[in-house]
This record gives structure tokens, C-alpha cells and sequence, in this order.
């Protein structure tokens, strides 16, 4: 093309066209948004082959892009308001950071011509507003740069370890001229080091009773087989990593040990029988209260095999291998020969709890379980309860459980909207507390008008569940704030459009739940269950 051609195309191609060009070579199929006066002329004539994602607020804004983008594999599309409006979605944009999900942000700002004069909605500093929980954040220096800050957003998020980018577009740029922006192709798999991954597989074939730590980022990397296969080969004990936010093993393998506790202690004690433990796809470790890691004294090898970089770094001991899942679990299991070693014994699933009043919760996700269709996905946000779903809701592996990586409430029922949006195929089952709900209700709405294959059963037991406990392991007494009586999701949700309904008895559980998830479109259970909350990391070992 001629300098000239350049100019005249220059002309006669805005900003707003060339990034819609640009969303379609990517193939961004959607764009999520709560609307603002900064992203009008961005959403004026909006195109028919791109789907606008409304939401109500802009942290369920951003939760609804981090599902659709973990459940599709590819970049979530946001658009936000200036200042305030990124102010409300930093909770979950920090979530998003957190679980290493793609997503491109964006926000309006106010005309560049009376930026001097900080008019109303104006966002000072507007790129270092949601650092440092974006990969990449920029405001354009000049209108026609935009397309190209978005296509390099879309890269970096893409990139291993994936996360959200941030781009700030004054008001008036949209209508400047620009140059197409043509879509390229940028490599993610990064291959592990040979020798690293031969002296990980000697660690392994001179092992007695190795111990395979597994992470989200098996799963975010469709590599569950591999690591299935990589296990059984090595014939090791399988636990998750603490906090994962994804299930990277069949929870029923005869292989599978068990869900490692945050606490240093527990977490040492559950690993103190095995000589070697491989962490694969997580931190080593993430932990949530203070304590001695007898696992770092010495006594135990370790390695780690990750994607980011910086987890490497901040691993305290042992041998790290930074590689993405796929080339590494594939070459380790070229590597591995077959062991002599016996199988070691995976955990002992516990017996069906029994009926009672009030249900108690053992009850509820024992029945849940066995009600979910077999290739639904369950989103929870239930934090007090999840030792309790660990032992009666063992996921299948692949796809099918999410949780937020962060401890924020109010990314999972939004996140479920974009898991059905994303995979509208199957049915989608957010299990979240009564506490939790509240965050982000608003979200029910996007869900029943766009009639998505969705059931949300609330657990309520009238409280913050997860303060509770905290309030008796740290013996604090009289802590405001921790009741939560007078709230109706029934009536919240039919009011919102959604199909609802209240559990008080456990006889009314099972044929609640099986109407709700064969329901068209969204449902919501509301259950009242026994108040009375675990005490968490009260035991030590398996559970």
C-alpha cells in the first residue's frame, strides 16, 4: 500500500470500525458491558454479528467475562464506565487476576480536549487505576493508537500465565480516523527444559511414595487427561493444591488422595509419608493462616512444574520448571518409565449422611450431587461450607468446577451467567451462600432474560458462615455484622423474572432440586439449613 492509499484509508476507516474489524479477526463474539455517556458513541449503531452482554452492575460485568472466558478459552470483551464504574468491577477484577483468566477491559474517559480541566467522570491516572492486578494497562496517546492498544491487550491476556488487561478510550476517539489492524497470531505453549524434566523424572523413579500436588492450571490447559495418565504411570498419590479454583483430577480415581488444607501444619501433615511431592499448575503453597511448613525443613523433595514465572521465584525450596501444562505433562510422560511400586491407596469416600431437621448441609450437597446432570458444571461461592462439598460432591475432572481464587465475594453467580452464556449446551449449577448472594443478586437478571440453562441453589443459614468459624478458631467473641435474617431470594428472584423456590424440609429437597434443573431456563432454590458451621482447619489430615 502507498502512502498515499495509507492516508485515504486512514480517512475513510474510523477508530470504532477498525476495532470492530479487529473483535472479529479475533473472534470476540461478545462484548460485556454496563453502559455509561463515556461509551456512547462506542455503542451507537451497535452491529448485529456481535452480541452486547448487558449487566446491571460492573463487578457482575466482569464476573460474567471471567466465566464466558474460562468456560470458551479465549479473551472476555468488557466494557465499563469511567472512573466510578472501573471503581465498582476492581473486586472482580482482582478475582480475575486471581484465577489467571483472559480478559480485555475497557473504560471510556472524557474528551482529551478538556482532559486539562478534570471534568466530571474524568479518570485521573486512568491506567494506573486497576494496577497491579492487570498484565497491561494504557490510555492511548493519540486516538488512532487505540486499535493497536487493544490488539496488544488481547495478546498479553492471552499469554501464559493468562489475566486481565486494562485500556482507557477517551470519549471522542472513536470517530478519528485509523488504519486497519490486522489479527496475528502469537504462540502461547512454552516447552520445559529437557534436563530439568530428566532430573524430575529420576526424582520420581528413585521414589518410594511420591506425591502429586495438582493445580487449576491443569485444567485451564485441557490437560486432565494428561495428568491422569501421568499419574497412573508414576502410580502416585494425587492431592489438589490448597484454594484451587478448578478440579484438575477426577475426584473418584483410585488415585485421589484428598484436598490440602491453607494451613501450614495441616498441609505438612498431610504430606509428611511422602519422600517427593510434585506441584503441578499451583503455587507451593498458598496458605491462609500462620504456622510452621514442617513440609520446607528438608526431609521432603520438592518440584514444581508452572506456568508463571513469578510462582516460580516465590516457591521457597526445591526445583522449579516453568513450562504450560500440555508439553510438559506430555514430555514427563514420555520420560516416565512404568514403576514397581504399589499402587498406593486413594481416600475412603464417607457414607451418605442422613435426613434431619433443619437439612443439614452434608445432606443438601450429598443430595445436590446426585441430582446434577452428569456433564453439568458447578460454580460455588460457599466458602464456610466447602470442606463439607470436598467430601460429598466429588467432581469429575475436566470442566467441572469453578470457584474464585481470590476469597472476593461476588464473582460466582455472575461467573455462572458467562459459564452458561459460554456453554449453553449444558446445564450450569452455582452453589453460593446466603452472605455471598447478596454481592452481586443483580446478575439473576441477564441470566432470565436471556432464559439460560442455569440453576442457583443458595445454602442459608442466615449469616457469614466462614466469620463464624473464623470468629470461634480465633476466639473472638461478640463480632457485629455476622446475622443476616429478613432476606426473601424467592421473592428477590421471581421479581427479577427467574423461577424460584424455598426448601425448609429435607423431604422436599430432592424433588425441588430435580424441577429446578430440568427447568428452561434460570432457577433458584433457596434452602434454610442447620446454622451451625464447621470449624475450619480444626483437624488435621485427610478430609
Amino acid at each position: 500500500m502507498s502512502r498515499r492509499q495509507a492516508k485515504e484509508t486512514t480517512k475513510s476507516l474510523t477508530v470504532r470500525q477498525a476495532t470492530f474489524d479487529l473483535l472479529r479477526a479475533l473472534r470476540i463474539q461478545k462484548v460485556f458491558g454496563n453502559p455509561g455517556s463515556t461509551e456512547l458513541p462506542f455503542l451507537a449503531d451497535w452491529p448485529d454479528d456481535i452480541d452486547y452482554v448487558l449487566g446491571l452492575q460492573e463487578a457482575s460485568v466482569v464476573g460474567m467475562a471471567d466465566g464466558y472466558a474460562q468456560a470458551t478459552r479465549h479473551a472476555g470483551f468488557v466494557n465499563l464506565h469511567s472512573a466510578a464504574g472501573v471503581g465498582n468491577a476492581l473486586g472482580n477484577i482482582f478475582t480475575a487476576h486471581r484465577n489467571q483468566t483472559p480478559l480485555v477491559i475497557t473504560a471510556g474517559q472524557q474528551a482529551r480536549a478538556i482532559l486539562p480541566l478534570q471534568p466530571f467522570l474524568y479518570a485521573e491516572r486512568a491506567s494506573e487505576f486497576p494496577r497491579p492486578y492487570v498484565k497491561f494497562s494504557v490510555e492511548p496517546a493519540r486516538a488512532e493508537d487505540v486499535p493497536a492498544a487493544i490488539a496488544r491487550a488481547y495478546h498479553v491476556a492471552m499469554q501464559p500465565p493468562c489475566g486481565p488487561t486494562f485500556v482507557s478510550i477517551p470519549v471522542d476517539d472513536w470517530s478519528h480516523g485509523a488504519q486497519p489492524m490486522a489479527a496475528r497470531h502469537v504462540s502461547r505453549e512454552i516447552g520445559p527444559d529437557a534436563e530439568a524434566m530428566k532430573a524430575l523424572v529420576a526424582a520420581l523413579s528413585a521414589s518410594e511414595h511420591p506425591a502429586l500436588v495438582v493445580g487449576p492450571a491443569v485444567d485451564r490447559a485441557e490437560a486432565v487427561d494428561l495428568m491422569v495418565q501421568v499419574a497412573e504411570r508414576a502410580k502416585a498419590s494425587v492431592w489438589v493444591s490448597p484454594f484451587s479454583a478448578r478440579c484438575s483430577f477426577p475426584e473418584r480415581h483410585p488415585l485421589f488422595a484428598g484436598f490440602l488444607h491453607a494451613s501450614p501444619s495441616q498441609l505438612s501433615d498431610a504430606l509428611k509419608d511422602h519422600d517427593l511431592v510434585v506441584v503441578i499448575g499451583a503455587p507451593v503453597f498458598t496458605f491462609h493462616v500462620d504456622g510452621h511448613a514442617a513440609i520446607f525443613d528438608g526431609a521432603t523433595r520438592l518440584f514444581q512444574i508452572t506456568d508463571d514465572a513469578d510462582a516460580a521465584t516465590m516457591t521457597p525450596t526445591g526445583n522449579s520448571i516453568v513450562a504450560t501444562m500440555k508439553p510438559a505433562l506430555a514430555m514427563l510422560l514420555d520420560l516416565l518409565p512404568p514403576t514397581k511400586r504399589a499402587a498406593p491407596a486413594g481416600r475412603v469416600l464417607a457414607p451418605p449422611p442422613k435426613a434431619a431437621e433443619p437439612i443439614p448441609v452434608d445432606f443438601l450437597l450429598h443430595t445436590l450431587a446426585g441430582a446434577m446432570p452428569e456433564e453439568a458444571a458447578l460454580v460455588e461461592e460457599a466458602p464456610s461450607h466447602r470442606p463439607v462439598m470436598h467430601k460429598f460432591m466429588p467432581m469429575r475432572g475436566a470442566d467441572s468446577f469453578y470457584t474464585m481464587a481470590s476469597g472476593g465475594l461476588g464473582w460466582s453467580l455472575p461467573a455462572a451467567i458467562g459459564l452458561a452464556l459460554g456453554r449453553p449446551e449444558r446445564r450450569t449449577v452455582c452453589l453460593i451462600g446466603d452472605g455471598s448472594a447478596m454481592y452481586s443478586i443483580q446478575a439473576l437478571w441477564t441470566a432470565a432474560q436471556r432464559k439460560l440453562p442455569l440453576t442457583v441453589v443458595v445454602i442459608n443459614n442466615l449469616g457469614y458462615g466462614a466469620m463464624r468459624s473464623f470468629s470461634q478458631v480465633m476466639q473472638v467473641r461478640n463480632v457485629p455484622g455476622l446475622e443476616l435474617p429478613g432476606i426473601d431470594f424467592v421473592k428477590m428472584a421471581e421479581g427479577m423474572g427467574c423461577d424460584a423456590v424455598r426448601v425448609t424440609r429435607s423431604s422436599e429437597l430432592a424433588p425441588a432440586l430435580a424441577r429446578g434443573l430440568s427447568h428452561g431456563g434460570i432457577s433458584l432454590i433457596e434452602v434454610t439449613v442447620d446454622s451451625a458451621v464447621p470449624l475450619l482447619y480444626a483437624q488435621a489430615g485427610r478430609r
